[in-house]
């Protein structure tokens, strides 16, 4: 008898790769196959999934992309996703389907509702994007990373949290040394779309602390490339020690060492602050698609770990004040680190897998 297949469907987005890829690698562990179905763009970020996935390339198509005459060709290029998934499936019956989002987790999820097949759907934001939402009431579970997550009416979700990379799960708990007098370390992180605004206010506030903080401080900030100069200098110029880097392939570490971080609220951010445990500070993308970046901060927010500022009351003097009264309270400080930690889920990879086997073995069926 051969080993049970479960099908991940899944865009090229390192939001919807990321958990997709942590499932695929414990459902080997338990001994299932794992297929990946992805269109041509997403195949291209599937690298880091095992060679044991085998990963099968499916039509796909947006209507948010592309002219008048492109958009005219979605319905067929989905149609034509949907027949391929469908014949795929038929040739090896998978045991459950697993969508993650986007558009490309469209056709397979569409062929294993026609087939009526066992089939999920696990959402990172605490807002369901589009294509999970038009799932939503047709799958028999809705896993969800961010906690509470926005359902709609009569969809009840399964909170099973996001599933963060090995080397941040190797620094879960990690022992938090409370603000003081000593190296104090700040970490500022905001994704390429994001990380704009917090050039633009963290140096200036972070320069109007007192000395007595400020000249503890050891910042590491992420900047877009045409930002680190000026960031740079304005460290320099208020005296504060700071790294200023494109992008840190050393996240885990420095969110360990950190006092407080200062960051947008991506859904993979929340998770790794949540986990190792940190007191942060909290500026969502206005941008993001409704305002999903509000929703995934909500939780540390209500647990006291996190401070909200909306970006629209984003300034140096206001951001200033709150840094200023986490890094002066350490007892305060220590409160933030715990409730972070409380709400984290370190476990969430193992949390998707039983929904997964649920479904498999029969405890739920497909809507």
């Amino acid at each position: 008898m051969s080993a049970p297949l479960l099908v991940i469907a899944a865009g090229g987005t390192g939001g919807h790769m990321f958990p997709a890829q942590a499932l695929a690698e414990e459902m080997l562990a338990r001994g299932w196959r794992v297929k990946l179905s992805t269109d041509a763009r997403g195949a291209r970020y599937a690298g880091g999934f095992p060679d044991a996935v085998e990963i099968e390339e499916i039509p796909s198509a947006t209507f948010a992309r592309g002219g008048p005459l492109a958009k005219l060709g979605v319905p067929f290029r989905l149609a034509g996703g949907v027949i391929s998934a469908a014949v795929k499936m038929l040739r090896d019956r998978p045991a459950v389907v697993a969508g993650f989002g986007g558009y490309p987790s469209f056709p397979a999820i569409t062929a294993a509702t026609l087939l009526k097949l066992p089939r999920m759907i696990h959402e990172q934001n605490g807002v369901l994007g589009k294509v999970n939402k038009a799932f939503a009431g047709r799958v028999s579970a809705v896993a969800c990373g961010t906690w509470p997550t926005r359902l709609p009416d009569g969809i009840e979700g399964i909170h099973t949290g996001n599933p963060v990379r090995a080397a941040v799960l190797s620094r879960a708990g990690a022992p938090y040394i409370p603000p003081g007098d000593y190296p104090m370390s700040v970490l500022v992180i905001g994704g390429s779309q994001g990380a704009r605004i917090l050039s633009d206010t963290v140096p200036t506030a972070l320069a109007g602390l007192p000395d007595d903080i400020r000249r503890h401080l050891r910042v590491a900030h992420q900047a877009r490339p045409e930002d680190m100069d000026r960031v740079t200098a304005a460290y320099d110029a208020a005296g504060i020690r700071a790294e200023v880097q494109s992008f840190f392939t050393d996240i885990p570490n420095r969110l360990a060492d950190a006092q407080l971080v200062i960051s947008r609220s991506g859904a993979s951010s929340v998770a790794d602050i949540s986990v190792v445990g940190r007191p942060s500070i909290l500026i969502p993308f206005a941008a993001a698609a409704e305002d999903h970046q509000t929703a995934n901060a909500r939780g540390l927010v209500e647990a006291e770990a996190a401070i909200l500022i909306p970006e629209s009351r984003l300034e140096p003097a206001a951001l200033c004040e709150q840094i200023g009264a986490i890094l002066s309270h350490p007892q305060a400080a220590v409160k933030m680190a715990h409730g972070a930690l409380a709400y984290g889920l370190p476990d969430a990879t193992t949390r998707l897998a039983a929904v997964v086997e649920d479904l498999a073995y029969g405890q739920k069926q497909p809507a």
